[in-house]
């Protein structure tokens, strides 16, 4: 069964001096201030596209990564994933760093990141930003 998840942005003013509000809608947890200026300078309590992006991409690839392990039969204990993106005024988003250190018992190095780097690739955030470089970092606690 399919599902839809809605977020709204109410915009005023122009892009330099104008600020708007997204609101996550689907799950009523908030609505979050976003400006030009949180987005391409400083946060200053205030949300972007960019960090709304990372939040979906490190949640998305720790249940993919979640999934896989448990398939194989080695459950994680724990996963901690970061995604850093990137945004560069005038270009856009350059790239994405995603960065998940695992607790996995009977898990060695190796297998870890190999199935980390099998999670980057297919897990439905990743695929949706295929068009963006992604690199990844994975290490056992």
């Amino acid at each position: 069964m399919a599902t839809n998840r809605i977020a709204t942005t109410v915009w005023n003013g122009e892009l330099i001096k104008g600020s708007g509000e997204v609101a996550l809608q689907s799950s009523g947890i908030g609505t979050y201030p976003v400006t030009w200026a949180s987005r391409a300078e400083q946060p200053d309590g205030r949300t972007s596209p960019e960090e709304l992006i990372a939040a979906a991409h490190s949640s998305c690839f720790s249940m993919a990564l979640s999934h896989a392990l448990t398939g194989a039969g080695t459950p994680p204990t724990r996963l901690e994933t970061k995604a850093e993106v990137t945004f560069q005024p005038g270009e856009g988003i350059t790239g994405i760093h995603l960065s998940v250190r695992g607790e996995v018992p009977g898990l060695d190095e190796e297998a870890f990141a190999s199935a980390a780097e099998d999670a980057k690739k297919n897990c439905p955030v990743s695929q949706a930003l295929a068009g963006t470089t992604i690199t990844l970092s994975a290490e056992i606690a």
